[in-house]
């Protein structure tokens, strides 16, 4: 049976970053805060509208309820859920319920993290494993290296085709005068980086950086009134398979293939129909994984459809063109971000690394060790009467 889907009935009318790469006067909440103005103000909105409240930050447990006072609002709906990179995009979907059935009228959703500033690492709120803490794995890099191993082993992927990527998200980096990391990135310096955790090296791993993220989300019927150009969205799932690394069932196959195909079928498209893909790229062997989960290549063709600059600037798919977790920014959660970036291209604001005519773009939101895996199909007006 078709999941229903309020598909097409709500939009993000603005969505803005703050504080990419390093912020050090910033708290998480300021970080949050600016984000949430600019989104705001780009909707013609002010903190007093919003009545529905999406926030994460890494050190609050109760971080709505503070972001609440924070803003001086009291919003009819809040929600913190976490699911690690992905409770954004999962966020949307219950954003867009709650819009659709007229619990609130206005939501932000919103993150930031001030982690290069304040610890200069990936900070970590998850309890260690019981069963893979006496081994001293190297957590959450280890476990994405072990996914790019089997990956490899089973599929033959090289480490050039993973190198691929990294240089492709440079070179969009280099387009987004946002993006942390510009210098050049060429293959033969991409080999050469310093070993971290075989198969990757330190041009294989997300970055650690400041930085926040917000979107502004209303309903379809009032979103012309606040955006040129809304980024409707039309289909939105999840799915969690584990938690610990060692529990995933196949370590080549993740959640991204449920939850993709139950998005597309929302929102009435196909893979091949997609213009631009916003993937969480915490690792090079992430992009592989969920191009090939969502259906835009053959399981085990991932390292050969990104290779030749494929995913690149001019290349057949743009992919995380805001130069991704891996060049532009990775403040501990990257799921935000990829949805900002979408929406941006949908709206036609993103400057140089802007793709012609946007109609249909994907957000997506990996959270824990490839543990939740969540998607969002968001579409112009152009692409509401097409389902």
């Amino acid at each position: 049976m078709r999941e229903a889907f309020p598909r097409g009935q709500t939009a993000i009318v603005g969505a803005a970053t703050f504080g990419i790469g390093a912020a050090p006067d910033f708290s998480n909440f300021d970080l949050a805060t600016h984000a949430s103005l600019k989104a705001l103000a780009m909707a013609g909105l002010s903190p007093r509208d919003v009545d529905g409240l999406f926030v994460i930050v890494m050190d609050e447990t109760l971080s709505t309820l503070n972001f609440a006072e924070y803003l001086g609002i009291q919003p009819r709906f809040t929600d913190n859920s976490r699911t690690g990179g992905s409770s954004f995009q999962i966020q949307a979907s219950v954003a867009a319920l709650m819009l659709a059935t007229g619990h609130c009228d206005v939501a932000l959703i919103a993150y930031g993290s001030n982690q290069r500033s304040s610890a200069g690492k990936l900070v970590s709120t998850s309890r260690p494993s019981p069963w893979e803490t006496p081994y001293r794995p190297m957590r959450p890099i280890s476990s994405y290296a072990m996914a790019a191993a089997r990956h490899m082993h089973q599929y033959g992927t090289t480490k050039e085709q993973l190198g691929e990527v990294a240089i492709a998200a440079r070179k969009w980096a280099q387009l987004n005068p946002e993006a942390t990391l510009r210098e050049d990135l060429t293959l033969e310096s991409y080999m050469a980086a310093r070993m971290i955790c075989d198969p990757f090296s330190a041009r294989d791993c997300c970055l650690v950086s400041d930085g926040a993220a917000a979107v502004v989300m209303v309903r379809a019927d009032r979103a012309s009134n606040h955006c040129k150009k809304p980024a409707y969205l039309l289909g939105a799932a999840a799915e969690t398979t584990h938690r610990e690394i060692a529990s995933m069932p196949d370590l080549t196959v993740t959640g991204t293939v449920g939850a993709a195909r139950r998005a597309f079928a929302q929102a009435g498209v196909s893979p091949a129909d997609i213009d631009i893909v916003e993937l969480y790229d915490a690792f090079t062997i992430n992009t592989i994984l969920f191009l090939e989960d969502m259906g835009i290549c053959a399981k085990g063709e991932g390292g050969q459809f990104v290779a030749g600059g494929a995913i690149a600037p001019g290349g057949k798919l743009p992919v995380n063109t805001n130069g991704g977790g891996l060049s532009c920014v990775h403040p501990g959660m990257y799921g935000l971000f990829t949805m900002v970036e979408a929406s941006q291209q949908i709206m036609g604001i993103c400057g140089a690394r802007q793709q012609p005519d946007v109609q249909l773009a994907v957000s997506h939101g990996n959270g824990g060790e490839l543990s939740s895996e969540a998607v969002l199909v968001l579409g112009s007006a152009e692409t509401l009467s097409e389902a």
